[in-house]
Order: C-alpha cells, then structure tokens, then sequence
C-alpha cells in the first residue's frame, strides 16, 4: 500500500482506515499530534518528538498508552506497510486522542485514548525552492493567547494555524509568519522563524508563545558546531524591514530561506550565507545519524 494506516494497532490502507466519530478528539478536538520523518528510512529524533508528544498529552490531561518501546515498534510495523519504494524517505504522523466517549466534556466517560499512526512517502523540498526561497506574508491573525490555549501543546486544535495558513495561501504565499497578542512575532503557521542579523540567528523566545520545534531546538546544538551564534530573542515586525536573512525551521521542511515578505525582498532577495551554511549543518547531522 502506498499510505499505512494503524488505528490502535489495526493496520490499513487509507481507504479502510476508520475511527469512531464519537472521538473526542473528532467531536471536540482533544488530542495531540507529532510530525516525523526518516532520513535512511529510520524515524529522525524520535526520541524528541515522542518527549513533545508526552509533555503535550500531560497538559492535557491525556494518557499515552505506549512507552517509547512500543511506539517504535508500532512505528516499525505501519512503515513496513508501505510497500512503494520511490521516494524512499517516509512522511510519519502520530496522532493521540482522547477516546471514544459520551457527547460530554468528561474526560471520565472515554477509558481509552485513541492512537493513530499515519505514514506515506516523504515530499521532499525540491532544491529549486531551496535555491530560490520561500514567500512569506504576515498574517493578519494573531497567535493563540498563552493563556486561552497554550501554543506549547501540540495540539490537534489547528484552527488558528489553518486560518493564517488559509490567507498566506490566497495571497499566494508559502507561509504565514505570525505576531502574538503584544505585537511580537511568536512563529509562522507551520514553522518556526528565525532572522538573521550580523551573523547571528535569532529567534523568539518560548515566553512569546509559540511551538518549541524539534528541528529550531536542534539549531541551537548545530550554529556554535559551525561558528554561528543562535540565540532567543524577543522581535517585533519592525525588525523585518533591517533583517539580512530569514529562514523557517520544521520537521519537515528543515532549514529554509525566506526571500521575500509581504511581496518585499528579504536582505538581498536571496537565500543568505547564514541560512545555507545552517542547512547544509543540518543536512550532514540529519544523514549521519541514519
């Protein structure tokens, strides 16, 4: 099959996979979510997407059915169903919910969390968008107020990512980068951010409000390995105007330059020397641990 699916240890094809719609994670969005990919056909830091995961469902009040062991071993099994060998890397998805229940906000009334492992080929950046770069505009939504819901939790409730996303997309855009309630900017809909100043990246801090990104985590180890200061760093869309690079950061889309924001050029409308010396580090520790 070219898409596996395992709903609670039950493997399928898209076609057949199916999930209850008394989930609450369908009825009423409660659950969490993780995005990974594989680098030689091995699950890249899994081990830190699954601590995500973990910290996500506690502040939820949710149950992870599985240690790290199993979820591997699960993991394991779904890929091996995908039996289509180009291209060879794969697209992973895990998706936690709460559970069959009653059509009620208790918590009490679903006794089992709902675990649905997702994996398909992997959509690489092709290196012509690497080359040129990416379109960013900045979203006229703001990010979720920390206190109304938490950006930290990786949270099945995507809402307010879809609806930014959504505008970048009529405007013919890639990405959309945006601000929290105070004017600062937190994150895009789909990626971290990062600009680039005087040689240095520098990126919103965590009390911004934003998703703490596994690959964005990962940079912080990578810049000083290569002579690159990466560092937090409070910014306001002013800022944007003087910056000499941006760049985004996912699981998926790993280090990618933004060239142009809100229809402007970024620096010299080019991806920039921090940004591909960054990519090119990510690159060689990402193939190297496979």
């Amino acid at each position: 099959m070219r898409i596996a699916v395992n709903v609670n240890g039950r493997l399928s094809d898209d076609g057949h996979a199916t999930i209850s719609v008394f989930d609450h994670g369908f009825l009423y969005g409660e659950g969490v979510y993780e995005t990974l990919r594989t680098y030689d056909r091995r699950p890249f830091l899994l081990d830190r997407h699954l601590n995500r995961l973990r910290a996500s469902a506690a502040a939820i009040g949710l149950a992870v059915p599985l240690d790290d062991a199993a979820f591997a071993a699960r993991i394991d099994a779904t890929m091996a169903a995908v039996d289509v060998a180009e291209p060879a890397e794969r697209y992973i998805r895990l998706v936690l919910t709460r559970g069959v229940g009653d059509l009620s906000y208790d918590p009490g009334s679903c006794p089992h969390p709902s675990l649905v492992i997702i994996v398909r080929p992997h959509r690489e950046v092709v290196p012509a968008v690497q080359a040129r770069g990416v379109a960013v505009v900045v979203s006229s939504i703001l990010r979720n107020h920390p206190e109304a819901l938490s950006p930290r939790i990786k949270s099945n409730n995507l809402l307010n990512n879809a609806l930014a996303m959504q505008e970048a997309l009529r405007a013919g855009a890639d990405e959309a980068l945006m601000c929290n309630y105070r004017g600062e900017i937190a994150e895009c809909a789909q990626s971290n951010v990062f600009l680039v100043r005087d040689g240095e990246a520098l990126t919103p801090p965590l009390a911004t409000g934003l998703l703490e990104g596994v690959t964005r985590n990962l940079l912080f180890e990578i810049g000083p390995e290569i002579g690159i200061p990466v560092r937090e760093r409070t910014l306001r869309l002013e800022e944007i105007d003087t910056a000499d690079e941006i760049f985004i950061t996912s699981t998926t889309r790993e280090v990618l330059p933004v060239t142009t924001l809100d229809g402007r050029p970024v620096g010299s409308g080019a991806p920039g020397p921090v940004t591909r010396e960054l990519a090119e580090a990510f690159r060689r520790r990402s193939r190297s641990a496979a």
